[in-house]
């Protein structure tokens, strides 16, 4: 496979009058963990479904290790491909290991390699017990399970983490974790953006059937120029030193509550602010500097279109 593990070229995909995809081009490196967001209806499950080749595109070219997704060659490039689709259907009079045992035969590999992938996403002691009875979470990990079957190098992931708790999406990426060391590329899409915004190597904003935006988390803060939110804490009687502090540079408006300052501070005057109350010695107890987070961006983004 390529370093351009995949590439989409001026892909469009059209139901009638309506543009599911508009004109992507993207290209995902090998060995990369890659997130698609955007809002429901954005394009990201057809462009998943297309690069799949589960559907066609109505114009342009998507290639997967150097063969188009639609040639015949394509169905040696697929057997290293894991798929998690968003919903997955399951048969509910099997149990989990007859499950996975239905979806290796489909997959065609081998399906010895089972038990071993219940044990590594939790269900090793549910096993034996019929699919009716699984929790939504015990469903997705079922899920993520038969994504592994045949050790795929290329995962395409659709709201993996839908209906996990916290302790399990921890452990959800600590195996994607473990298999990027091992070399496999990652695709993933979710809603949850605090949960992907420090795990991506980069992501792709999609709106419209578009993509808006493209690059790692920095760069898409860096191009809205969001502000920075600071919690300051200063001691007792010390207020209106910090208001004049935060005055000479023309930050405003700040909120204070019991010793603690909160107030925007544009970019670009981090950097002299932070020594402004640094100058301030033991006035200033305490500096907390938060970066617009990964939903901030989107929803700049978002605003940008609208205007």
């Amino acid at each position: 496979m390529t370093d351009k593990l995949i590439e989409i070229r001026n892909v469009h995909k059209a139901y009638g009058a309506v543009k599911a995809v508009d004109g992507v081009d993207l290209t995902v490196g090998s060995g990369e963990l890659f997130g698609l967001i955007g809002h429901n209806g954005a394009g990201k499950t057809t462009l998943f479904k297309m690069m799949l080749g589960l559907l066609p595109a109505s114009s342009g070219e998507i290639r997967i290790g150097g063969r188009s997704v639609h040639g015949a060659a394509f169905r040696d490039v697929r057997r290293g491909i894991g798929y998690l689709p968003e919903s997955l259907a399951l048969y509910d009079n099997l149990t989990g290991l007859e499950t996975l045992h239905f979806f290796a035969r489909l997959k065609g590999v081998d399906r010895s390699t089972s038990p071993a992938l219940l044990e590594k996403v939790g269900l090793v002691g549910a096993a034996g017990q019929r699919v009716r009875n699984y929790s939504k979470g015990m469903r997705q990990r079922l899920g993520f399970a038969q994504a592994l079957l045949g050790s795929p190098r290329l995962l395409f992931l659709d709201e993996p983490t839908n209906g996990l708790d916290p302790q399990g999406i921890l452990e959800f990426y600590r195996i994607l974790a473990e298999l990027r060391q091992g070399g496999v590329t990652v695709v993933l899409t979710s809603h949850i953006l605090a949960e992907i915004q420090q795990r991506v190597d980069r992501l792709a904003l999609m709106r419209n059937g578009r993509i808006q935006a493209l690059g790692t988390v920095h760069a898409l803060r860096q191009g809205q120029n969001l502000p920075l939110t600071l919690r300051v804490s200063f001691r007792p009687g010390d207020d209106k030193l910090l208001m004049t502090t935060l005055a000479s540079l023309n930050i405003g408006p700040v909120e204070t509550i019991d010793g603690i300052a909160r107030f925007a501070c544009p970019r670009q005057k981090k950097m002299a602010l932070l020594a402004a109350l640094t100058a301030a010695g033991p006035s200033i107890r305490d500096i907390d500097v938060h970066e617009p987070s990964l939903e901030d961006i989107f929803l700049g983004y978002a605003e940008e279109e609208a205007t």
